[in-house]
């Protein structure tokens, strides 16, 4: 058994995996600027699917609460999302307006149809990563 070259081709697997999610990572932010929006605030919006506390959305951002706050603060102005108190009134939850749920089709509409995973992939290729992926994820 050859242990460098498993070696090789394992770390061939992880710099793949690398590639293709700053492949994607690319195509969401040209999507979220084309709404007018930064990557956090589009994912914050696409995360907001039922009123969030915003640590729970911090958590999925993988930032600090604070940094929420001024995403919050900016969705807000735009009509996009409304916050409110939970039945702790120390916790705020986040949720989308009307107007944030039709922006959150659109952007998961242009995502579905425009980034790489689909214009490069056949659907049964899509279907087979979608496996990969659960399996990868546990999901």
């Amino acid at each position: 058994m050859d242990v460098s070259r498993d070696a090789d081709e394992n770390y061939l697997v992880v710099r793949r995996l690398f590639e293709a999610v700053e492949v994607q990572r690319r195509a969401f932010a040209l999507v979220a600027e084309g709404f007018g929006l930064t990557p956090p605030q589009a994912r914050s919006i696409l995360r907001l699917h039922e009123p969030t506390p915003m640590r729970a959305l911090a958590d999925h951002l993988s930032c600090d609460a604070s940094n929420v706050t001024g995403i919050a603060d900016r969705l807000r102005v735009r009509g996009l999302v409304e916050s409110s108190s939970g039945d702790d009134r120390r916790i705020k939850l986040l949720a989308l307006t009307s107007k944030g749920r039709r922006l959150r089709a659109a952007i998961q509409r242009q995502l579905a149809e425009q980034t790489p995973t689909m214009t490069r992939l056949s659907p049964a290729e899509r279907q087979q990563l979608v496996t990969l992926l659960e399996k990868l994820t546990g999901s």
